[in-house]
């Protein structure tokens, strides 16, 4: 099927148009209730929504756009990308590709992403490109480039020899590590101030790592102590700001849930104690299904994420995507159904979820009177086969329409 992707120009003089929108389709999704409207209708105005439901307001200059056989559900949010990195080896593409290289991909990664109706993200990490995704970010709010809305948080935090250091390499070749080095409380104040500075919007630590099994025995080693975490929290929230997390399993994941981090991400091993504290002070699992789906220790991911549904711990849609093709990640909401989340439960994870998690709640998330007008279309209905998701039709983000097929 042919895609109409606009150009820079044409999305420019979009935006600066005046007069409403209609989208008029065959159904129409409220995420917060689960209903399906049937027809739908939204009515946009500027970068918002003024109205959606069975019927809206038809104004005299309104243009509208008929969908025809889709359901209208709110823009796409995943919560665990990264647009520095592509398919192939990870740790050599920070050895052989430079950071302006790099920069060029992900504006081509966010794009993509976009145009698969992700119209906001959490970028996790430049692994060893600092705070270029700044730049990225900048240039999208900017009109400069299309891409997601983006919550960025600069190079990732480690420690020496820790997950993302350059361990397998020759140590004489000083290969750098794709993290940036914090080996205590202190250097975790001094590499957090330093994220904010070059404009990092949240903080990303990994706390545990490498990850092993023997013996059919899952283990990962902690990172930083509860004390250490609870450090990097406390400066964080000092300028209104979180951290998210990189565990994977105990003690590392308790030690996160009671520094108070947003979000465990991957989240493989959650011990009950560590399940009560989220649920208790709200924080996140994303389970990143999508990267791990062929990996030894995926069946067992499966069934703890089962125990955390069990046990309410809120869930985040989140795909962890870069090593796999940037705007393929809606695989993520199947697994998520076929691991134990209804199929309104993972759509409200990466649109409601998400955008609480993203610190976008009441703005996106929602096809709802003045919510930005972040929109997507998708064929079939979504509450009965969660696939059509992968297979997206029409993006709008802020009002302005970047796909149509």
């Amino acid at each position: 099927m042919k895609h109409v992707f606009l150009t820079l120009i044409l999305a420019t003089a979009a935006a600066a148009q005046t007069h409403p929108t209609i989208l008029r389709a065959a159904r129409l999704l409220d995420v917060e209730s689960g209903q399906m409207l049937a027809p739908g209708e939204i009515l946009v105005e500027g970068d918002k929504i003024t109205a959606a439901g069975s019927t809206v307001n038809h104004p005299a200059d309104a243009e509208t756009i008929d969908l025809g056989d889709t359901t209208l559900v709110p823009g796409l949010i995943d919560a665990h990308v990264h647009l520095f990195l592509h398919p192939g080896a990870e740790d050599l593409q920070t050895v052989q590709e430079s950071v302006p290289q790099r920069t060029i991909l992900a504006v081509t990664a966010a794009k993509a992403d976009l145009m698969a109706g992700f119209t906001a993200e959490r970028d996790m990490g430049t692994e060893g490109a600092g705070s270029a995704d700044t730049a990225v970010r900048n240039a999208i709010n900017k009109g400069l480039i299309p891409g997601p809305r983006l919550r960025i948080s600069g190079n990732a935090v480690d420690i020496l020899g820790g997950h993302e250091d350059a361990n397998n390499f020759n140590p004489e070749q000083h290969v750098l590590s794709n993290a940036t080095y914090a080996n205590n409380a202190d250097d975790l104040i001094r590499v957090i101030r330093q994220q904010f500075k070059e404009g990092a919007d949240f903080i990303k630590i990994y706390e545990t790592g490498r990850d092993s099994t023997a013996g059919g025995h899952f283990s990962t080693p902690y990172q930083y102590t509860e004390a250490e975490l609870t450090a990097a929290v406390k400066e964080a929230a000092r300028v209104g700001k979180v951290v998210a997390v990189h565990a994977t399993g105990e003690p590392g994941t308790l030690y996160a849930a009671r520094a108070g981090v947003v979000s465990i991400d991957h989240g493989n091993q959650l011990s009950d104690e560590t399940m009560r504290i989220m649920k208790e002070k709200h924080i996140f699992v994303v389970p990143t299904f999508t990267i791990t789906e062929r990996s030894a220790g995926y069946r067992m991911h499966v069934e703890e994420f089962k125990k955390q549904i069990a046990a309410g711990v809120l869930v985040a849609m989140g795909s962890d995507v870069g090593p796999f093709p940037h705007g393929t990640q809606a695989r993520e909401f199947t697994l998520m159904v076929q691991n134990g989340l209804s199929a309104l439960g993972a759509i409200q994870a990466g649109t409601l979820n998400a955008a609480e998690l993203l610190g976008w709640k009441g703005k996106i998330g929602a096809l709802k009177a003045g919510y930005f007008a972040d929109i997507v279309a998708v064929p079939g209905d979504p509450l009965k086969d969660i696939t059509v998701l992968e297979h997206v039709r029409f993006v709008m983000k802020d009002g302005v329409v970047y796909r149509k097929d």
